[in-house]
């Protein structure tokens, strides 16, 4: 198990998770980019939980081993996800899906607001 540490706060993921996730936020950094994620999580009572995680060019993620009484926490659709968001990030500079990089915005003329 990993506990991700974020923003002053912390959650325990699994090993796996924990690295696809910094992988995926350092390709996001590498593109200008940023995504909210959800992760399962372990939450205090032992029982599966989810977060949901903002990365991007300025996310300080810490991930730390941890050793826990509990089952490994495990997604793999959730790391296949993430490596390949990763990966199309490095290779063609947006993800896959298209949503975790905001389409510019473009500058209204002054004209326009004349009346």
């Amino acid at each position: 198990m990993d506990r991700l540490h974020y923003a002053g706060d912390s959650v325990i993921t699994g090993t796996a998770i924990a690295e696809a996730l910094l992988d995926y936020a350092q390709a996001l950094a590498q593109a200008a980019g940023s995504a909210t994620v959800q992760i399962p999580t372990l939450n205090d009572d032992g029982s599966q939980g989810r977060s949901e995680i903002l990365v991007g060019p300025s996310s300080q993620l810490i991930s730390d081993a941890e050793a826990s009484e509990h089952d490994e926490v495990t997604d793999e659709s959730v790391v296949i996800y993430l490596r390949e968001e990763a990966v199309n990030l490095r290779a063609h500079g947006l993800p896959a899906t298209g949503t975790a990089i905001p389409e510019p915005r473009s500058v209204p003329d002054w004209s326009d607001f004349e009346s």
